[in-house]
C-alpha cells in the first residue's frame, strides 16, 4: 500500500522545549510493509516515509502504535495519523482522498495486529527521486518534438499550453487534469471543441488563438464553464456566428473574437455583466445587437467591421394586421413577466420569448416588428475604445426594434426634429 501527499511529522514534544513545528508538509511516498526487527528478528509491519532529502526513508512501528487518527478533513485529502512512540502526529495533505481513505484503512488493521496475509503491502525500498518531487503545476509545450505521445500529462497541472504542435483535436489526456485552470490550445489546427471541455471544473482561461474552429457548441455554454471562465480567446479561426446560449457564460471578463467571419454578435450579449474587455476587431459584423447599450466595458475594439451607416427610414417591416394570437400571447407573457418554462408551454415558444426585442417604449415585441438601426457613441458602454474606422471615428450602428407602427413612427419624428435642429 503506498500513498503520495505532503506529509509533516510533528513532534508533540516541541512545544515543552519551547519550539515550535515548521506548519508545512513535503512531498512523500508513504509504504506500508514488513521490515525485519533485528530485536527478535520477526517481520513487523511499518509505515515508511520517504521524501526528496531522505528517500530511504523513515519507518515507523504500527502494530498497537497508533493511539488516534484525525479524519475530519479526510474527504479533502487531510489526516492525521498520532503515534504513540515516537511521540509524533503524522500530518498528511494534498492526497487523493480514495486513495487517502484505503491507506488510513490498511494503517488501522496494522495497529489491530491483522493477519499480514490480508493487509495490501508493499516493498520498503527507497524511492526514485521522481516520486517525492514537487507536483507539477505549469507545462509550456511549443515544438511538435517535445509533445508526450506515451506518458501522461502530471496530474497536479494547473497551466497547460501546448502550441505550435499542429493538434487537429483536443488531446482527450488533457481533459482529465481536474486541477487545470488555465488551458492554452493557440497555434494549432483544431476544428471542433468537445463538450467535455465543459468538465473542467476550475477552467477559468481558455485560449484558443489561431486555430480552424468553425462552431462554438451550446453544450459548452450550458456546462460548468458558466460558473468559472473569465478569459476566452477565440480570435484568428473560422467563426460565422456564436450561439444564443454564449450569454450564459456569465463570467466571463476578457473575450477576444477579432479575426473571424462574424456577421453578428449573440443577441443577448448585454447579459455578460462582468464583461470588462471585448476585441471583435475584423469581423463582417454590420451593426450590433440593441442588447450592447446594456454592457459596461473598459476597453472595446471593434476596428475593421464593415459597419452600415445608419439611416432611419431604412429598416425591415415585419409586422402583420392583426397581430397573430400567439404573438399577442407571447408579448403579454413578456410584458407582464409571468412565470414560464417547457413544463408550462412549447419548448419552441420559451425559446421565442429567450429572443424578446424591447421596444423604445419599454413593452417587447417577439417575432413581428419593424427593425432598424441607430447610431450609438461606443464611450456609451466603454471607458476606452479603439477607433472603428480609419476616420477616426467611435460611433457604430446598433439595432432598434419597434413594436407598432406608432412607436416607429415617433422615432421617425423625432429624428426628424433632430436634423432640422
Amino acid at each position: 500500500m503506498k500513498l503520495q501527499c505532503d506529509v509533516e511529522v510533528v513532534n508533540r514534544m516541541l512545544p515543552s522545549f519551547g519550539m515550535k513545528s515548521r506548519g508545512k508538509g513535503t512531498r512523500a511516498v508513504l509504504s506500508i510493509g514488513k521490515h525485519a526487527d533485528k530485536t527478535n528478528q520477526r517481520n513487523t509491519i511499518y509505515m515508511m516515509i520517504c521524501t526528496a532529502k531522505d528517500r530511504a526513508g523513515s519507518k515507523y512501528k504500527l502494530k498497537d502504535n497508533i493511539e488516534k487518527f484525525f479524519t475530519w478533513f479526510v474527504e479533502e485529502g487531510k489526516a492525521t495519523v498520532r503515534l504513540k512512540e515516537p511521540a509524533v502526529d503524522i500530518c498528511l495533505s494534498k492526497a487523493d482522498a480514495n486513495s487517502l481513505k484505503n491507506f488510513l484503512s490498511a494503517a488501522r488493521l496494522a495497529d489491530r495486529g491483522s493477519d499480514a496475509s490480508s493487509l495490501p503491502l508493499s516493498t520498503l525500498t527507497p524511492v526514485r527521486a521522481r516520486d517525492v518531487e514537487q507536483p507539477k503545476k505549469k507545462l509550456t509545450i511549443v515544438s511538435k518534438k517535445d509533445y508526450p505521445l506515451t506518458s501522461c500529462f502530471p496530474y497536479s497541472l494547473e497551466q497547460l499550453q501546448v502550441s505550435y504542435c499542429k493538434l487537429s483535436r483536443v488531446d482527450m489526456r488533457m481533459l482529465s487534469l481536474k486541477a487545470l485552470r488555465k488551458l492554452d490550445l493557440s497555434n494549432n489546427h483544431i476544428k471542433k471543441l468537445p463538450a467535455t471541455i465543459g468538465d473542467l471544473a476550475c477552467l477559468s482561461e481558455l485560449v484558443l488563438h489561431n486555430n480552424h474552429l468553425e462552431a462554438f457548441s451550446e453544450a459548452l455554454c450550458l456546462s460548468t464553464l458558466q460558473r468559472t471562465l473569465q478569459l476566452l480567446d477565440l480570435s484568428q479561426n473560422r467563426l460565422q456566428s456564436l450561439p444564443a446560449q454564449f450569454c450564459q457564460l456569465k463570467e466571463l471578463v476578457n473575450l477576444k473574437l477579432d479575426d473571424n467571419k462574424l456577421v453578428c454578435l449573440p443577441f443577448h450579449v448585454g447579459r455578460l455583466s462582468k464583461l470588462r474587455f471585448l476585441s471583435a476587431a475584423h469581423n463582417q459584423l454590420a451593426m450590433l445587437p440593441s442588447d450592447f447599450r446594456k454592457l459596461s466595458l473598459e476597453n472595446l475594439d471593434l476596428f475593421g467591421n464593415p459597419f452600415v451607416q445608419p439611416n432611419p427610414l431604412d429598416h425591415m417591416m415585419k409586422l402583420t394586421f392583426p397581430l397573430p394570437l400567439q404573438e399577442m400571447a407571447s408579448r403579454a407573457v413578456a410584458n407582464l413577466r409571468l412565470p414560464y418554462g417547457p413544463h408550462l408551454i412549447p419548448a419552441h415558444l420559451c425559446r421565442d420569448l429567450e429572443v424578446a426585442k424591447l421596444c423604445d417604449c419599454g413593452r417587447v415585441c417577439i417575432n413581428f416588428y419593424i427593425k432598424t438601426a441607430v447610431s450609438m457613441n461606443l464611450h456609451q458602454v466603454s471607458h476606452t475604445v479603439v477607433l472603428v474606422d480609419d476616420m477616426g471615428g467611435t460611433d457604430a450602428p446598433v439595432q432598434q426594434h419597434y413594436c407598432s407602427l406608432s412607436c416607429y413612427s415617433e422615432f421617425l419624428d423625432n429624428s426628424l426634429q433632430r436634423g432640422i435642429r
